[in-house]
């Protein structure tokens, strides 16, 4: 039986936006989820229909392949599996739960062990340390099982009883009245606080909660090149995980300082620096700024404000790679300021002594003003 067309199937026109595919996405997922049409035995059918065409529809790439070969995917490639191997009801609770606020199928509650979460910690650091890396410490602080109760939250001794509300699922299940008529929600239970549990003898040094706040000390190696806004995974740093799951993770998160004198563009490093009238007439050795330390640069005679000047490898080390960066240092004639008599005196006799052959860009411009004017 072929399949019909996406577009046809979201109630949407072919060029229709990404807000608008959302849009109809919700509704139609509202009108064919398989909870609220019980009695309908080709519900299943076309929630699959519904999800299967926003997949494609959402995703820019297979959207583009989707309304250049259609179903049948690029020729000679076997065809292409729009829909991401979507089957059954994977992925109902949480449709459920974007339209409804929780529960969906049956309230499935999560018994085994879960991972922990993860944390965010906000470094800074300066331009170098980026460039060239560094070992950071740092101190930051996380939720751990409480070292008495070992986080059962009960006092040495004693162990939790299963919650009498719940019978130990940590959920309870409610039904109310709807315009798509009863809906059957899960939430957690608010007796045991969604644990399954009931804690009668509390310990002592964590109250009940089975976690303490603490402080712990890290290091962390920063590669050379990273840069603003990047993080470092230290996996199994985060909190610590429930009923014997895996602990989360730690994302350190760089902040890099501004350089009083570079911009970094990728690995590539920019910089300006002035440059005399005098030097920029004559020519001659200046000191260019580098990360490693000032190196000597032979500027030739007669060189303009702007021009720039390649350093190659004198830039920011590649991430996880080999290599390094370019510099580029462009020169700003510096015109002086407040002369004195003398010093004017002698600029305008040097002046006279020009003949305007000179100044190859000064030449050019008025022979080109006077051919306008006299054309």
């Amino acid at each position: 039986m072929a399949k019909k067309d996406y577009y046809e199937v979201l109630g949407v026109k072919k060029g229709a936006t990404d807000e608008e595919i959302k849009s109809a996405y919700r509704r139609k997922a509202k009108e064919s989820h398989p909870d609220l049409h019980q009695n309908d035995k080709n519900a299943e059918e076309r929630f699959k229909e519904v999800n299967e065409a926003y997949e494609v529809l959402s995703d820019g790439d297979k959207r583009a392949r989707y309304d250049q070969f259609g179903h049948e995917g690029p020729p000679n490639m076997g065809g292409y599996d729009f829909g991401g191997g979507f089957s059954g009801f994977s992925g109902f609770e949480s449709i459920f739960d974007t339209f409804f606020g929780g529960g969906g199928m049956g309230g499935r509650q999560q018994t085994g062990p879960i991972r922990g979460q993860d944390l965010r910690y906000d470094m800074s650091i300066k331009f170098e340390e980026a460039a060239f890396g560094c070992k950071k410490e740092f101190r930051f602080q996380r939720n751990e099982s409480c070292d008495v109760c070992k986080g059962s939250g009960a006092k040495p001794g004693t162990t939790p009883q299963k919650c009498n509300v719940c019978n130990g699922t940590g959920s309870v299940r409610m039904a109310t009245n709807s315009l798509f008529g009863q809906v059957v929600t899960q939430r957690p239970c608010s007796t045991c606080g969604g644990t399954g549990q009931i804690v009668k003898d509390r310990c002592a040094k964590c109250g009940g909660g089975g976690r303490m706040r603490a402080t712990r000390t890290a290091s962390v190696q920063i590669p050379a090149g990273i840069d603003n806004g990047q993080f470092i995974t230290m996996s199994g740093q985060g909190e610590p995980g429930h009923r014997g799951g895996p602990p989360g993770d730690l994302y350190v998160y760089i902040s890099v300082k501004p350089h009083r004198l570079f911009k970094r563009d990728g690995y590539n490093l920019y910089c300006d620096i002035p440059l005399s009238v005098t030097h920029a007439t004559l020519g001659g050795e200046i000191e260019i700024p580098t990360l490693e330390g000032p190196v000597k640069h032979n500027v030739p005679e007669g060189t303009q404000t702007d021009t720039e000047f390649r350093f190659r490898g004198k830039g920011i080390h590649a991430l996880r790679g080999a290599g390094r960066g370019d510099l580029y240092v462009k020169v700003r004639v510096d015109v002086p300021k407040s002369l004195n008599e003398r010093q004017k005196s002698l600029l305008k006799a040097f002046e006279d002594s020009l003949t305007g052959k000179e100044y190859e860009s000064r030449k050019t411009f008025f022979d080109r003003m006077k051919d306008y004017f006299t054309s």
